[in-house]
């Protein structure tokens, strides 16, 4: 058996990758893999099903290392139509596969009659996270994705931009977290718990799933088609985005004191650590914070992160995860 900790290679066997890590069935299946490889290597198996290799193992890679190891990725790695494809299959498997699965276990689970408020209150708590994400999914499969696929194309966008999206993406896990915390802290039990156990089981999965799956946007997919953007800008086809130095409204209304103060935020520093750091009163660094929130209309440190990262304010190994 593999050690985790090593890279994965085009020449290791593929069933020694499900091996090291049964979670690595979820990115064949997102790449449209089929099982019954024998012992066939990753390349093999890529090549005869029509698969981008370097793709794959650029996301099996990835998942199974710490994400902090982010920076060993290059877009040069990875194919970006390739990468499409995958996020396109995940969000098909969460929308149409998982999110239903969970809802059916948890109505078998769960007294859903209505003589139990806290029972209908669960209920209702888990179709408003489904209605949430599907709004979520659905606005990246019309509006990101479709610009990706455009700008692949050589097309660009007045109107929008990589950094819009990156600037704004959060996880879409919260809720589930919190209904998790609320079936294990105050749903009374029962004699037999096993359905209850096992629907828990699936939303810690559905749960860390899905923070992966924002993972692999806000590294990948993220870093490569804001390069694309640079790459068409230098051919001269004039970008609109955020991305664009010359252009980016947002980043010219920055002065360079905010930008210090953002790089200063996303690297996990206090108000007062901030003010020590560049030599200001609390009060000022609070107002700049202030003012950094209503020019780039982000309020939270994820949001901040994402945006200095886009925008080259900070190096990735500097940020406090």
């Amino acid at each position: 058996m593999m050690n985790n900790k090593k890279r994965y290679s085009e020449t290791d066997k593929m069933s020694d990758l499900i091996s090291d890590n049964y979670s690595l069935l979820m990115v064949m299946s997102r790449f449209g893999l089929s099982l019954g490889f024998g012992d066939k290597t990753v390349a093999e198996v890529c090549k005869s099903q029509g698969v981008h290799c370097p793709t794959f193992l650029t996301v099996a890679n990835f998942i199974s290392e710490s994400r902090h190891k982010a920076t060993h990725y290059s877009d040069s790695d990875y194919s970006l139509s390739a990468l499409l494809d995958y996020l396109k299959r995940a969000h098909t498997y969460f929308l149409d596969f998982n999110l239903p699965s969970i809802r059916r276990k948890l109505i078998e689970t769960i007294d859903c009659s209505g003589s139990d408020e806290v029972s209908t209150l669960i209920l209702k708590f888990f179709d408003e996270y489904a209605r949430e994400v599907r709004r979520h999914m659905e606005y990246e499969n019309r509006s990101v994705f479709t610009y990706v696929e455009g700008l692949i194309e050589g097309n660009v966008s007045d109107s929008y931009d990589i950094a819009t999206f990156a600037s704004k993406h959060g996880q879409v896990n919260t809720k589930l977290t919190e209904l998790k915390n609320i079936i294990v802290k105050y749903y009374p039990g029962k004699e037999n718990n096993n359905l209850l156990n096992a629907v828990l089981f699936d939303i810690y999965n559905c749960e860390q799933d899905l923070a992966t799956h924002c993972d692999v946007e806000d590294y990948l997919l993220v870093p490569a088609v804001s390069a694309l953007e640079r790459r068409v800008q230098l051919e001269g086809k004039p970008l609109t985005g955020a991305d664009a130095p010359e252009r980016s409204s947002e980043q010219e209304t920055l002065s360079a004191r905010e930008k210090e103060i953002i790089a200063c935020v996303v690297k996990g520093m206090t108000n007062k650590e901030i003010a020590e750091s560049l030599c200001l009163s609390i009060h000022t660094v609070i107002t700049h914070r202030r003012n950094i929130a209503r020019k780039l209309q982000i309020h939270s440190p994820a949001g901040l992160t994402i945006y200095a990262i886009v925008n080259k304010l900070v190096e990735l190994t500097d940020i406090k995860l």
